[in-house]
C-alpha cells in the first residue's frame, strides 16, 4: 500500500493506491468524494511505473472507491489526526475502530512519539 496525504486547502483527505487488491481508496472524514483526486492517482502510477521501470501497466480495471463507515471529525481541525489514523490503522492492517473522543489521546501521543524521534 501506498499512503498519499492529500491537502485541500483548509482539510486534509487520505489516497491509498493498494496494489494487492488493485484499487484505489479515498479516505475523508468528512465524509467528501472527490474523483479527480483517484483519476490523478492512477495517472501517477502508470506514469511512474513507465519512468522506472519502462513498463506500462493498466489500471484502467482498478476499483476506485470512496471509502465510507470512517470514523469522522464531529470539529473543524482534526481532520489531519484523522488522515494519520488512517494511515496508522490501515498499515496495520487493523479496523478503523477509534471515534473524535480518542483524538485528545491520539494527539498527545502523536507529540510525543515527535519529540522522541527528534531526541534520537
Amino acid at each position: 500500500m501506498i499512503f498519499v496525504p492529500i491537502h485541500r486547502g483548509v482539510h486534509w483527505t487520505l489516497a491509498v493506491i493498494n496494489n494487492r487488491d488493485r484499487k484505489f481508496l479515498y479516505l475523508d472524514s468528512l465524509n467528501g468524494v472527490d474523483s479527480k483526486i483517484l483519476n490523478a492517482l492512477a495517472k501517477y502510477l502508470t506514469d511512474e511505473a513507465k519512468e522506472k521501470s519502462g513498463k506500462d501497466i493498466d489500471v484502467s480495471s482498478w476499483d476506485m472507491e470512496f471509502v465510507e463507515d470512517l470514523p469522522q471529525q464531529q470539529n473543524g481541525y482534526d481532520c489531519g489526526m484523522f488522515m494519520l489514523k488512517y494511515i496508522d490503522f490501515f498499515s496495520r492492517g487493523l479496523g478503523l475502530y477509534f471515534s473524535q473522543e480518542h483524538m485528545p489521546y491520539f494527539r498527545l501521543r502523536t507529540a510525543k512519539e515527535i519529540l522522541r524521534l527528534c531526541a534520537d
